[in-house]
């Protein structure tokens, strides 16, 4: 495996970190099945920001600056890729018509088995890396041609539930139509069928997967240590149940930041292709991801904002005799 500074004690504190704040969140916060408010949302949003920034400072004073720089760059390269589960999830709630009342549950069980399965791409792609240098090219290239893709097509629409895995998941596991409370599983006709809420923790799921297709490399492209790799994934991912009901009403204002994500896939991916040749260091890559990434968002909110300042103007016309 790639050298980490990831020790044994470090792996085992983290982890047990994470499951505290997870059974706090949903045995002692969120164990009564609610709406989520947007004002409690953005505030656990940034309980979660901050425990990230906590950890960046320690990473800081315990092994410098570069690892640190490392880790918050890897952390707002997963928090910018994951604005597009976001999207998924208001699809996926939709179409199975999932109250909102349970959402914050689905998104709770997804987030963790989401947990266990980055994990093990995360060592396996850094055990692959070390094992086999030059795939360090392959990643680099999937990832320039996955941001041209998704710039070509930042306007299609999506639709996970047509998806081959969704389809052949719906004829293994017998479900039904009824939704019981917050049960995954109910008892139909003498037998037990999935309800809609398993359904939609399942394409969450399978979702997920192919995200991470394109996250992981991504930050693999910002450092090749399998414990910064893994925190920055798993603090982006852990903030992104509050995100989610924080923006959810908002994310079609930012409507050129999918153009930004496929920017900084782009640029991680020529950085790794031309990385026997360039070293690009951890300050200039937080700078580009940041700009990139920052102005995108800049430019979608004045975009929405004179378009809807356009569309007053039009009405008052149209009012005026």
């Amino acid at each position: 495996m790639t050298g980490t500074i990831g020790t044994p004690w470090l792996w085992g504190g983290f982890v047990a970190l994470v499951l505290a704040m997870l059974a706090l969140d949903l045995g002692v916060f969120h164990r009564k099945d609610r709406e989520i408010s947007a004002r409690e949302a953005i505030a656990w949003t940034f309980v979660w920001i901050a425990l990230a920034l906590a950890f960046d400072g320690l990473a800081w004073w315990r092994f410098g600056a570069t690892t640190a720089l490392e880790f918050l760059t890897g952390y707002l390269l997963e928090k910018s890729l994951s604005v597009d589960n976001l999207f998924v999830f208001v699809i996926i709630f939709g179409t199975f018509a999932i109250p909102r009342a349970y959402q914050h549950r689905v998104l709770f069980w997804g987030i963790l088995t989401a947990l266990v399965l980055r994990a093990g791409m995360i060592l396996g792609g850094s055990a692959l890396l070390y094992r086999f240098q030059w795939l360090i090219y392959v990643f680099g290239a999937f990832l320039v041609v996955t941001g041209i893709r998704l710039f070509t097509h930042r306007e299609a629409e999506r639709h996970p539930e047509q998806s081959w895995a969704f389809r052949l998941l719906r004829r293994v596991v017998p479900s039904t139509h009824r939704i019981e409370g917050h049960a995954f599983f109910t008892r139909e006709g003498g037998r037990r069928v999935a309800t809609p809420l398993f359904l939609a923790l399942a394409l969450i799921e399978i979702s997920d997967v192919v995200f991470a297709l394109d996250s992981i490399p991504a930050i693999f492209g910002v450092t090749l240590d399998p414990f910064i790799v893994f925190t920055s994934n798993i603090f982006a991912i852990l903030g992104l149940r509050s995100l989610y009901f924080a923006v959810a009403q908002l994310l079609g204002r930012f409507r050129y930041l999918s153009t930004g994500l496929a920017a900084v896939l782009v640029f991680i991916g020529l950085k790794m292709v031309a990385s026997g040749v360039v070293h690009v260091n951890a300050v200039v890559s937080l700078v580009v991801v940041v700009a990139i990434l920052g102005g995108a968002t800049l430019v979608s909110v004045w975009r929405t904002r004179r378009e809807a300042g356009s569309r007053r103007a039009e009405a008052g016309q149209r009012a005026t005799p």
